[in-house]
């Protein structure tokens, strides 16, 4: 065993912190592995680490100077409790890895006097006292109650925070590595993220930060350089920027309206698969979101080159200046084609009867 492995826990619990700090992770949520193996595969790393207790995902692993092996960062989505976090795990090769955490602090009544300093705070901003609460209760139980409503209300967002899944990891490099996303995925994902969550503006910043390797971090470190209070869209139109097409608003559409129905596709299959370029277009300015479901009837009308019989019954040369929106188009194809389906299933059922009765009476003569 070397003796790094035996080194204060403050120097390594300062290593810690330190590279929490460069990314962005909060260290009440992180552990430093030290000893492993530089060879170790992340995956292999992951899987002994889980088979003592799921400790998130490694997000980052860098050699140091007092031993062959590398420290390895983890984070996890619950917050640690370094009590329950034991000192060292061994895997099967039989080596031994030191667990780091972050210095636990005393048991104090210090958490008691925090909530009544968050609970006074909370009254102020409400411009109401406690003693407000008591007068619009006259029971013990109602005080209770009064109580437990302002406590939900202040400690909702952290629980909103810790509860929304995390990004999966971008890095900007081509092909996309194994484990890593693709552009359009990864920022379809952080836009739900930023533009649904009722996360605050710090965290989502900080989410979208955890969720970048490679030259897409490298960006968003020089966004924050030239403006520090950049907005987390802004770090995803950074990465829309950097990364995303170069095609302009005309050659996007221009490629759009030249995607046709492939030969025994489905015209629900073609309509969803239009979809998302149409999206762009409109991203890129190329079409109007006002002007969104013409286009994509007229594109239908257009390229949807094997189902005229099912556009003829949906009528929808007529509907072009009252379009219907996508989701009440898609349910209307999906109707027809169902129909179509039973159609063809019964045909197909009288045509067996037909056939087996003719084969029985050729039997019998």
């Amino acid at each position: 065993m070397t003796l790094q492995l035996f080194m204060a826990d403050s120097k390594w619990q300062a290593e810690l912190s330190e590279w929490c700090d460069t990314e962005t992770i909060d260290v009440t949520h992180a552990i430093l592995v030290v000893g492993v193996g530089k060879d170790l595969e992340v995956a292999k790393i992951e899987e002994e680490l889980h088979s003592v207790r799921c400790w998130g995902r490694v997000r980052g692993t860098k050699p140091y100077s007092d031993g062959d092996g590398v420290l390895v960062l983890c984070e996890c989505k619950e917050v640690i409790d370094p009590s329950l976090v034991p000192p060292e795990v061994r895997p099967n090769d039989g080596a031994i890895w030191k667990i780091i955490t972050h210095a636990q602090q005393p048991t104090t009544s210090a958490p008691a006097e925090d909530f009544s300093v968050k609970l006074q705070r909370f009254l102020s901003s409400e411009g109401k006292t406690f003693a407000d609460i008591q007068s619009m209760s006259s029971t013990d139980e109602s005080v209770l109650r009064a109580m437990v409503d302002v406590v939900s209300r202040t400690t909702r967002s952290q629980t909103e925070s810790h509860g929304y899944r995390r990004l999966r990891i971008f890095s900007g490099i081509t092909p996309t590595p194994a484990g890593e996303e693709t552009l359009e995925y990864w920022l379809e994902q952080a836009t739900l993220m930023v533009q649904e969550s009722e996360l605050t503006e710090q965290e989502k910043r900080r989410r979208i930060l955890e969720g970048l390797r490679g030259p897409a971090l490298e960006i968003v470190k020089s966004l924050r350089l030239s403006k520090p209070r950049a907005t987390a869209q802004e770090f995803l139109d950074a990465m829309d920027c950097a990364f995303g097409s170069a095609e302009s608003a005309e050659d996007l559409y221009f490629s759009f309206r030249l995607i046709q129905q492939k030969s025994g596709e489905k015209l629900s299959d073609y309509v969803r698969r239009i979809e998302p370029f149409l999206a762009k277009v409109v991203k890129k300015g190329g079409v109007s979101a006002n002007e969104k479901d013409k286009v994509r009837v007229e594109q239908l009308l257009r390229g949807a080159i094997d189902s005229d019989l099912m556009l003829l019954q949906l009528r929808l040369k007529e509907r072009r200046s009252t379009p219907p929106n996508f989701l009440d188009l898609l349910s209307e194809i999906r109707t027809e084609e169902e129909y179509h389906e039973v159609i063809l299933c019964e045909k197909v059922s009288v045509y067996c009867s037909l056939v087996f009765s003719i084969h029985s009476k050729i039997i019998v003569i």
